[in-house]
């Protein structure tokens, strides 16, 4: 009698003991070997003659009082805006933006360390789709004789790049499929099956012109747009 607690502590550990043995066997026979697998980027692209071109332009007005700077300002944008509608431009092209009102200092004051105002300036900004680009040297032209006074970018675009763009992401995954067969060749590895594809960032395709200052009867040459996408693919490499 006196034995029985010892014999009870040694059968209560002895499983216990065991445990940790039998969970690293399991682990061990559950675990799986990293897959060999690779990956390759690609671009495509597709170039074609833009249809339509983006213009912004600025109308500044100055005046001694923000009311009469506010007042030109509005003159000057509505001619401007008379103007487009003459030219065939419809109003879902057409936007403004960007309208600021500062006060103008006295530069000598401000060397002397004053802040005199000696007037206002206001600036507003619009911006104009253009789809006949027949049209748009004669479009700039009005524009800068009735109201613009800023020339801040011209770029050539697509009005319907979605077939484009997708031409592009089929010349991508071309090229990816190209270039892993040319690696795995190279390697002495075959290519199993496709584990992801994701595609990267496309372009609808649009080529900034900048100019600093606006001239009168300028010739305009729209060139190319590309329109690019990109994609990577991750393969599985088989009997790896």
């Amino acid at each position: 009698m006196k034995f029985l607690p010892c014999l009870f502590v040694a059968l209560a550990f002895g499983p216990i003991a065991a445990l940790p043995a039998a969970a690293q066997q399991g682990a061990g026979a559950g675990a799986v070997a990293p897959m060999a697998s690779l990956t390759v980027s690609a671009e495509g692209h597709v170039d074609a003659a833009p249809d339509m071109a983006v213009v912004s332009v600025g109308v500044t007005t100055t005046g001694e009082t923000a009311a009469g700077a506010l007042a030109e300002n509005s003159d000057r944008v509505a001619a401007l805006l008379a103007t487009l509608k003459r030219q065939g431009i419809e109003a879902r092209d057409i936007q403004t933006s960007g309208l600021n009102l500062n006060p103008v200092f006295d530069k000598d004051g401000q060397k002397a360390g004053r802040q005199e105002i000696t007037g206002y300036r206001v600036s507003n900004v619009v911006t104009v789709r253009v789809r006949a680009l027949d049209r748009l040297g004669p479009v700039l032209d009005q524009m800068v004789e009735n109201g613009a006074n800023q020339l801040n970018g011209l770029s050539f675009g697509l009005s319907e790049p979605g077939p484009l763009q997708d031409q592009a992401r089929e010349r991508a995954v071309a090229e990816a499929l190209r270039r892993a067969r040319l690696l795995a060749d190279a390697a002495g590895v075959e290519l199993g099956r496709i584990v992801t594809i994701q595609e990267g960032g496309s372009s609808p395709g649009s080529q900034p012109m900048f100019a600093r200052e606006a001239a009168m009867a300028v010739p305009v040459a729209g060139g190319e747009v590309s329109v690019q996408a990109s994609v990577t693919i991750v393969f599985e490499l088989a009997g790896q």
